[in-house]
């Protein structure tokens, strides 16, 4: 039965850091966010993903103190992308971190988490969800199937996963779709079987990177999807996301017709229009990317592909870029074909990267590919050749891991954070503080010597 199609929207996270580096400022936000709580849209996403790290690194905002500021503002739910037991960060965590972070997100605020492992290691999601699930604010809980191409990975393997997602508690399923790899009828084929195998709803997300975006969406919605991610249009297209006012233009009319206001988006989409000319030009950023249909082969993200490329420009070897892009998916094969999303898509890249720089495979080997290989990630889609950890990259025996819920159980406490802060001289953290700082360590101390008052040591208690 045709029904209404929810829409979320994503120029507060992922449309500028598809196309900007994620470095809109909240001052950039605020003077649009009365008019998108007006919209009606099912979710606003505004938090996760690189926004954390950028805020401290980069804009001199504290990440939490702009989830505030959003709930302040805003009645439609904030969502947010969490890595499971990475979080927000590139390890993995201990389990004692995670269940903080989940609690503290959403005592600030946090009405939609959207959760996902790199590998779909379901080990790697089970605390993230159920701490989320535990919560006493009640948010929405989704967890992901991360969508990639390869001998492994069919549509008959991402519905056994969802069933594991369904059983777990999520409220809801998500296709991420990071590198636009997801065709119009695959997609019609994934809907269908999803559908019949579940009973809580489903949503879409892609970007534009390969061309099929709004054909994906369409497809997926006569297939039943419950809702789709979109970005206004300044920050959707190319790398981005589907247009959302192109998308409630097509469906306006239809059984599936959004409901929402095409009209009262015009306003907002001129002010992030300039919001985008101005992140350009103070970043000297790029500011465009072109669709490459061929990312269906090397499928980099594309937030990536401009990364490696600045990387051979800055070695003198940028003629060497189809060359690492025709690496890409050889390394991929040799570590069991992970989806490639963050970390594993920066862990691989970097492999790959190396290879075609020094001419010789697996000449250099930096500890997280080592690390990807020999499963301390969790387990990837295809077993790794035993002689390719042993042999290429010279993995011992004893360094092979199988147990990832024990090898997580290492990882350390929150209380260890906050001891390693007070010996640095941080006194009174909060935990909200020695969150970030147990995500980002040198980043989060350098920017809180910046905004915490120093006196014999840096009173936290006490913001400058």
């Amino acid at each position: 039965m045709a029904k209404k199609v929810k829409i979320t929207e994503t120029v507060l996270r992922d449309g500028h850091q598809s196309l900007c580096a994620t470095r809109m400022h909240y001052s950039q936000m605020e003077p649009m966010l009365a008019a998108l709580d007006k919209i009606g849209y099912n979710s606003l996403e505004a938090w996760g993903g690189a926004t954390f790290d950028t805020c401290l690194r980069f804009l001199d905002e504290d990440p939490w103190e702009r989830l505030d500021k959003l709930k302040a503002r805003l009645k439609t739910p904030i969502q947010m992308l969490l890595r499971g037991q990475n979080l927000l960060g590139y390890n993995h965590y201990s389990d004692d971190v995670v269940k903080k972070f989940v609690e503290k997100a959403s005592e600030h605020g946090m009405g939609v988490f959207r959760i996902f492992d790199a590998l779909n290691d379901v080990r790697n999601l089970k605390t993230a969800i159920n701490a989320a699930l535990g919560c006493k604010e009640k948010p929405h809980v989704q967890g992901c199937l991360v969508y990639t191409l390869s001998p492994y990975h069919t549509n008959e393997v991402f519905v056994d996963l969802s069933k594991k997602l369904q059983e777990m508690g999520c409220h809801s399923v998500c296709i991420k779709d990071m590198s636009g790899l997801l065709k119009p009828y695959v997609a019609e084929d994934l809907v269908k079987k999803l559908k019949a195998a579940l009973d809580i709803p489903i949503q879409l997300h892609t970007h534009y990177t390969s061309g099929f975006g709004s054909m994906t969406y369409l497809k997926a919605i006569e297939a039943g999807v419950d809702t789709v991610d979109c970005a206004l249009s300044p920050f959707a297209l190319d790398t981005s996301q589907p247009c959302t006012e192109t998308m409630v233009a097509a469906l306006e009319g239809t059984p599936f017709d959004t409901g929402l206001d095409r009209q009262a988006m015009t306003p907002i989409a001129k002010h992030f229009l300039q919001v985008k000319q101005d992140l350009i030009k103070e970043f000297n950023l790029k500011g465009y990317f072109d669709v490459n249909p061929n990312v269906i082969d090397f499928q980099i993200p594309g937030g990536m592909l401009s990364n490696l490329a600045n990387q051979l420009k800055e070695q003198g070897m940028e003629d060497k870029f189809q060359d690492l892009l025709d690496e890409m998916p050889r390394v991929r094969e040799d570590v069991g074909y992970p989806p490639l999303v963050t970390p594993s898509s920066q862990i691989v890249g970097t492999m790959a990267t190396f290879n075609v720089m020094t001419g010789e495979r697996y000449k250099i080997v930096p500890k997280e590919f080592k690390d990807l290989a020999r499963g301390k990630f969790g387990k990837p889609p295809v077993e790794v050749s035993h002689e390719y950890l042993t042999k290429t990259l010279g993995i011992p025996e004893s360094e092979i891991i199988t147990d990832i819920v024990a090898e997580d159980a290492k990882a350390p406490k929150l209380a260890d954070f906050e001891k390693e802060m007070k010996a640095k001289g941080f006194l009174n953290p909060t935990e909200e503080d020695i969150l970030s700082y147990a995500l980002f360590p040198q980043v989060a101390e350098e920017f809180f010597k910046k905004h915490y008052a120093p006196m014999n040591a840096y009173d936290m208690s006490k913001k400058g």
